[in-house]
Order: C-alpha cells, then structure tokens, then sequence
C-alpha cells in the first residue's frame, strides 16, 4: 500500500480540442504522451489519486490542501464552459495529512480556500484521465498547492502525503501538474531567455533519470530567470517517492508555444536508502552553512546570538562583552536579514536608530525578525542550523529630486506620501531596476502606483 505510481504532466489549457480549435494539434506529442500517463495511471487501479497544482490557493508559509467533499470545474475562462469536470475528494485521505502535518508542526492543511473551483493545472489532467476511464469513475481525488516554502519543505510534504497513505493502506498515484519553462522564445508569453531551454534541457534529463536530488541544485534564481511554473509541484511528488528505487521513463518533450512541456512516469520498486535526498540536501546544506559561520564578522555574530538566544529562551540576548568600539560607541538604522535555503525567512530593520548602539539595535531587530515579521511564521529552534543572517547598517538618508539619482546596486530607497513610507535594501535579488525599486517600495507602504512619492536614498555596509 502506499504510493503506486507517478506522472510528471504540464497543463496547457489549448491542449483541450475546445479550447484548441485546432491548435493543440501543434502539441501532438504532448497529447499522445499524455494519453499515455493517464493510461498509466488506470492501469495502476488506484484507490485515490493526488494531484499536485501551482494554480490552487497559494501563500508564502502554508501548504493548502483542497476540503470538502467534491468539487467541480470548468474550462470557462478559456471559451470552453461546455467541458465540465465533477469530482470527489478523498475526505478521508486529507483528514489524515492534515493530522499528520499537525502531528509534525509542518505548515500545512485545509485551512484558507480561495474557493472551491477547480483550477485548470488540476482540470487538464483530470481531463486526460477522466477520458481514460471511460465509463468508470474516476477515483477520488487530493488537490494539494505550493507554497513560498523552501523546496526541502514541497519535498516533505510529498514524504507526509505518502505516510498519510501508507497509513491508512491507500493505493495512490502521484499526478504532478507543471509547465516548465516559459521563456522558451521571443514571441512566447514571456519573450525568450537563454535560461529558459537549458531549464527544460535540464529538468528533463533529471526527471528522465529519476535523478530527484538535483532538483535541489536548481537554483532559485536560475528557476525564475527560467520562468519555471512546476518545479515545486515535481519536487512534491519526488518526495512521495522518497527512499524508494524508481524506474524513469521520458515520454516526450516540446514548446512551440513558448512554453515547455514535458510528460515522465515513475514506477517505485524496492526500498532504497541512497534515495533518501532530502536527508542527503539538509546534509550538505548543513555543512555549507557551518563553513560559512565559520567566517562570520562580529556583526552577523551578534545577529545569531539574538535570534538563537530569543527561539531558545524567549528572552533577548545581552550583549556579550569585548565588542568592538563600531558596534558599541555609535548609533545607526539596522536591517536584520534571515534566509533559509535560499528564501526571505525574516527582515525587519530600522530606518534610524532607535537604540543606544548599533550592537543593541542588532540584539532587538534580530529578535523582531524571527519572531515579528508578519509575513512569516516564528523561526522554531529546528530551523536554527539552516539559517543565513544578514546585517545592513544603513546610512544617513538624503532627498533626492528623481529616480535618476537612485543605483538599485548601490542606494537603497525611501517612498514617502504623507504618513506612508516604504523602504527597500540596495542589492537584492529579482529587484533589477529603479523602477521596480520604486514599485516594490511603494506596495510595502501602501501607496498606489500612480500616486507621486517624495525619495529619499539612503547606502549601506552589508555584513554577511
């Protein structure tokens, strides 16, 4: 019992003939190949089938799993409202991933429907199995989201859907539902980048191989200049097939829309421990963020001991003695940046100091990062080993007349309209432009695109 099978699918809405009106045949492999996972997948007899979907409910520190009992959904929005699929979901199955999420503090669960439509990265294979079937029903289904969680965590939630199973002696198969790259040519959606076929090129040969650790070695930044839509989604369903062998099979590959589509199975076999990668990811993870601790100024020093001590105890760390006289005999505004594997885990600062010194205004933002930064749950003491900090020590602000005195690389920015004030850091990822800058900074402080804005920059030492 447990997991029986698993198909990597995409979900081109043209590939419906009704929505294609004769286009989907440009996809013909695609469609061949997909008649195929879903044959797969019958063939199985599963009990329930889980599909994994990057177009469901979707927040930055919460996995959703569809309630209720069924569902339905249409192809409307694309001009096909006559293709219609109903559906059950296996209430049983979801009740037990949720109690076992519970269990294990892993953010996840029924909480926060959006609504109970079914999105089209779900509707399009139920549309290939629901023609597989025939005659029979379907089986009923779990419709699981992602989430802005590090990949490792889209991997575990796959390992718990699976003990969820295995559980309650439940024959499931594994849908993965994701495109893959976006940015495959100039008159696709979103233009070309050279990113975007060595993605495909990439991914195809680790899900062809069933090479599921490399998924961890996409880089973020690699997967969103690729303009990736189903990485996580395979990563879920590589983690329901975590510590098992796997037979591999590449069906096909194509884009001539722009857009990559690429369709594997996966068939488990014997239990096997080298597949184990999650444990082997945190591993090496861990090691690298020992060797870079290793390195740590006095700065990031300071801004560990406030975060471990706080997660630890509860209470804020004093300051330890023999700093030196930068961090003691001056005062400034300081940001204090957590990451984990990758992503924004905290970032909370102060734009002018409020603290005797720079060392007490680190101790109390590193604090307000990991446990007061509203767009995250509270670092937990398990999560301390996987932590990054970063320290800003920002300068003196200054007004500027235009964006044309901004550098994204070198000057942070102030947006100001009356009591409203937005900041954002110098130097991050994704923020490429002025522009953006701006609009980012704006959107943090609650002020309308179209609304004018006094600037005011501002540099920063970042310590690291």
């Amino acid at each position: 019992m447990g997991i029986l099978n698993a198909v990597m699918v995409p979900h081109p809405p043209l590939i419906v003939p009704e929505v294609g009106r004769g286009e989907e045949r440009k996809i013909q492999r695609t469609i061949d190949a997909f008649r195929e996972a879903a044959r797969f997948v019958f063939d199985a007899k599963p009990d329930a089938i889980v599909i994994t979907t990057p177009h469901s409910a979707m927040y930055a520190d919460w996995f959703h799993i569809s309630p209720g009992e069924r569902a339905s959904g249409s192809f409307a929005k694309f001009g096909a409202g006559s293709v219609r699929i109903d559906i059950r979901y296996d209430w049983e199955l979801v009740r037990a991933i949720c109690r076992l999420a519970r269990e294990r503090k892993f953010p996840a669960g029924t909480e926060g429907q959006k609504g109970d439509s079914l999105d089209h990265a779900t509707l399009i294979p139920l549309f290939f199995l629901r023609e597989a079937y025939g005659n029979s029903p379907l089986p009923p289904i779990v419709r699981a989201g992602l989430s802005g969680l590090p990949l490792t965590d889209h991997y575990r939630l796959g390992a718990l859907i699976r003990d969820a199973a295995e559980m309650l002696h439940r024959r499931v198969s594994v849908v993965a539902s994701g495109d893959l790259s976006h940015r495959l040519k100039e008159d696709g959606p979103y233009g070309f980048r050279a990113e975007g076929p060595a993605y495909d090129a990439r991914i195809m040969d680790t899900m062809g191989r069933g090479a599921f650790g490399e998924l961890f070695d996409f880089s973020d930044a690699f997967c969103e200049a690729a303009g990736e839509c189903g990485h996580r989604s395979f990563a879920i369903m590589a983690g329901c097939l975590d510590g098992v062998a796997v037979r591999a099979t590449a069906l096909s590959h194509e884009g001539p829309f722009g857009v990559g589509y690429g369709v594997c199975l996966f068939q488990p076999g014997e239990r096997d421990d080298a597949r184990r990668f999650l444990d082997a990811a945190l591993k090496k993870e861990v090691g690298r963020l020992r060797e870079r601790r290793d390195g740590e100024d006095a700065y990031v020093r300071l801004a560990r001991l406030s975060v471990e001590t706080y997660v630890r105890t509860g209470r804020r760390a004093r300051l330890p003695e023999g700093l030196p006289a930068e961090l003691t005999g001056r005062r400034a505004g300081v940001f204090v940046s957590l990451h984990k594997n990758g992503q924004l885990r905290g970032c909370i600062g102060t734009t002018s100091p409020t603290s005797p010194s720079v060392a007490e205004e680190i101790l109390r933002n590193g604090v307000c990062a990991c446990a007061e930064d509203p767009r995250f749950s509270k670092v937990v003491e398990d999560e301390q080993p996987l932590l990054e900090y970063s320290v800003d020590v920002l300068g003196e602000a200054e007004s500027i007349g235009s964006q044309g005195e901004l550098d994204v690389k070198r000057y942070g920015v102030i947006v100001s309209n009356g009591r409203r004030r937005g900041l954002l850091l110098p130097d991050l990822d994704g923020v490429d432009t002025v522009d953006r800058q701006i609009a980012i900074a704006k959107r943090k402080a609650g002020i309308e695109p179209g609304e004018p804005v006094a600037l005011q920059r501002f540099e920063v030492v970042r310590h690291v």
